[in-house]
């Protein structure tokens, strides 16, 4: 069953649910690729800031889908304690498997960010977006990074997720919207019509149509 024509059509849905972070000293954070074609939608209508956060899954030894963890770009690191000790995974892997992936967030930055610094969400309403959610591992990994930089309050914003899933996040965040929390979940893009894969151009020339969107506006008193 369907629930979304495609990521478009979800942001503007997120965005509607948004209305309160219209004009206030917020930014949206979107986890690429498809979170940020649903992080643009609800950067747009509510007259924002668009960024991007790349959290990385931390694979297990010969099973790199599955995640035993995930890190971010600061090295923020959220970690599966009880699958590592299940599998009995050594902290040296650990330690590289987080240098592996912190070298491919990088390159991917470098890639969508173009050279451009990191935004100060120190003092700001944090809108974390992506176009769907599983475990969470990724989203709890990049909520805390954002907390650690002092961000004024944490908004998780995904179209769907799984209900264990979205009630574990609400504990850790202070608000969670998510439209659809089906309880059969298999796969992300079995509720959309259209899930089609987003390319790292399309990331850039939204990140690029919010920057110059930014710098043509009023500036807010």
């Amino acid at each position: 069953m369907t629930y979304f024509n495609d990521r478009i059509d979800a942001g503007k849905r997120l965005a509607s649910a948004l209305e309160t972070f219209k004009g206030q000293n917020a930014i949206v954070l979107a986890i690429p690729r498809g979170g940020v074609v649903v992080g643009y939608q609800i950067a747009d209508a509510l007259n924002l800031p668009l960024d991007v956060i790349i959290p990385h899954k931390l694979g297990a030894p010969n099973n790199p889908e599955l995640a035993i963890g995930a890190i971010t770009e600061d090295g923020t690191t959220v970690l599966d304690n009880n699958t590592i000790n299940y599998l009995a995974i050594t902290s040296q892997y650990i330690q590289e498997e987080s240098e592996r992936q912190k070298t491919e967030i990088a390159r991917r930055l470098k890639t969508y960010r173009q050279n451009l610094p990191a935004p100060n969400v120190s003092g700001l309403h944090v809108i974390l977006v992506d176009d769907g959610i599983a475990t969470g591992s990724t989203m709890k990994a990049a909520l805390l990074s954002v907390k650690n930089k002092n961000a004024a309050t944490t908004t998780i914003a995904i179209p769907v997720g799984p209900p264990t899933t979205i009630q574990e996040l609400k504990q850790q965040t202070d608000h969670v919207i998510c439209p659809y929390t089906p309880d059969f979940f298999q796969a992300i893009g079995q509720f959309y019509n259209n899930f089609n894969q987003t390319s790292d151009q399309e990331v850039i020339t939204l990140l690029q149509e919010n920057r110059k969107k930014q710098t043509t506006q009023t500036p807010r008193p």
